[in-house]
């Protein structure tokens, strides 16, 4: 899918929501381009927190591809396409599964901040004062399942709350509660009692 920029909104009009454009994408494919406007810098920042810059590019062209190919069974009653997006693209990385836990472990040999990495490990250093934490948090989500990494990272990473990531995941609101606890549970041991996702539990509302 060639994706070009966005169909500019008249004089007046109001912003219309994500579902909405995809709907009418559906005999209108030029309005899909809005999706690829409004999230493909966020799809593309996850990404390259899981697999690196270098993979990270296809990966987000592959998830608007695959939405695109997709939308006609979209649910035009879910306003925010994001979560269908993250789950997209979560369900691509999970193809590359070796090759992130590769990522995850060299990482937790890198002494020094890594270039295009930030977020997560730069907020816990300073919510909980641990230095060196970067390397720790990499090997311990390296030592995650599958399913508790791709819970725990699209409440932490993509900034999903509870419902979302359930959407994103396709199962029941109480099933990433459960995930989520189990990966924070695993992550604070590994790290000695800090939380590396604390500091999301405020956007992870239902």
């Amino acid at each position: 899918m060639t994706v070009e920029p966005g169909v500019p909104l008249r004089t007046g009009q109001r912003e219309q929501s994500d579902a909405w454009y995809i709907e009418r994408s559906r005999d209108e494919p030029e309005r899909f381009a809005v999706l690829f406007d409004r999230h493909a810098d966020s799809v593309y920042r996850y990404a390259a927190r899981r697999l690196g810059p270098e993979a990270a590019e296809d990966l987000m062209a592959d998830t608007f591809t695959t939405a695109f190919q997709q939308r006609h069974r979209y649910d035009p009653a879910r306003a925010d396409a994001r979560p269908w997006l993250f789950g997209i693209a979560t369900n691509l990385i999970g193809r590359h599964r070796r090759a992130e836990a590769r990522r995850f472990k060299a990482l937790a040999r890198v002494p020094s901040p890594v270039p295009h990495e930030e977020p997560v490990a730069d907020r816990a250093v300073a919510r909980a004062g641990a230095a060196g934490i970067r390397t720790d948090l990499a090997a311990a989500l390296a030592g995650l399942s599958a399913r508790h990494r791709d819970v725990v990272l699209l409440v932490a990473w993509a900034d999903l709350n509870y419902e979302e990531a359930a959407q994103a995941l396709g199962v029941p609101v109480g099933t990433v509660r459960s995930r989520l606890h189990r990966a924070r549970s695993t992550l604070r041991e590994a790290l000695g009692g800090s939380d590396p996702t604390a500091f999301q539990e405020a956007h992870a509302h239902e």
